[in-house]
């Protein structure tokens, strides 16, 4: 393969991140992993508003925790200018109030710094398949904090019985292939399904699925 071609082929990742360690050893992880190029780091989110656009990467890294302009509002103004580049946010914390208001401002996934290589590179292809991944520990957290708000009885929107069944198990934090093992079908009819809850709930990513599912007040 022709190295232009090789270099087409990688997923360009922007990483954005305050701290110059952290930025460093991130940006050498991405870089050293099959496919994937880290094209550009940030040190804030004015900066990351500025080159970001320009570059149009595949997705985006966003630490949630930087100075003047917080990751949050960094990821609402990018979604603003780039709706359709997936951007996963990044913290040292699972607080479920900093989870509901990232995704409210757009973010399509969320995880721990302390993340393993192989669980970031499975992330990244998996929002990039439009998926929202979760670090199991930050899912787990989430799903604790619906099940504590109102009954599912809340929710009106009328699912058909594989449908419910799928976002039960999305509920659980299971994966696509998970799901489909689980129910016997195949991948794609499972992403079928999740595309036709997202429709009837008029939600854009599994989280909100799973709050409205579940009845929660967090509102989407």
């Amino acid at each position: 393969m022709a190295p232009s071609q090789y270099v087409k082929s990688l997923v360009k990742v922007v990483l954005v991140e305050d701290n110059p360690l952290v930025r460093q050893s991130w940006a050498k992880l991405i870089n050293s992993m099959p496919g994937f190029s880290c094209v550009q780091t940030c040190v804030s989110g004015e900066n990351a508003l500025q080159v970001i656009p320009s570059l149009k990467p595949d997705v985006v890294l966003m630490d949630i925790f930087l100075p003047r302009m917080s990751g949050i509002d960094c990821t609402a103004k990018l979604k603003m200018l780039m709706p359709k580049t997936p951007i996963l946010m990044l913290t040292a914390m699972g607080d479920p109030e900093l989870v509901f208001m990232a995704l409210r401002s757009g973010a399509d996934g969320y995880l721990l710094k302390r993340t393993k290589p192989a669980a970031l590179r499975a992330a990244i292809q998996e929002v990039l398949a439009g998926g929202a991944p979760m670090t199991g520990e930050i899912a787990k957290c989430v799903v604790q904090s619906f099940r504590r708000a109102e009954p599912r009885s809340a929710m009106k929107v009328q699912l058909s019985a594989r449908e419910e069944e799928v976002v039960i198990l999305l509920s659980k934090g299971c994966s696509n292939k998970e799901i489909a093992g689980q129910l016997a079908m195949g991948v794609q009819t499972v992403g079928s399904h999740i595309k036709h809850i997202y429709e009837k709930m008029h939600v854009r990513s599994r989280a909100e699925a799973v709050a409205r599912y579940l009845g929660s007040t967090f509102a989407i």
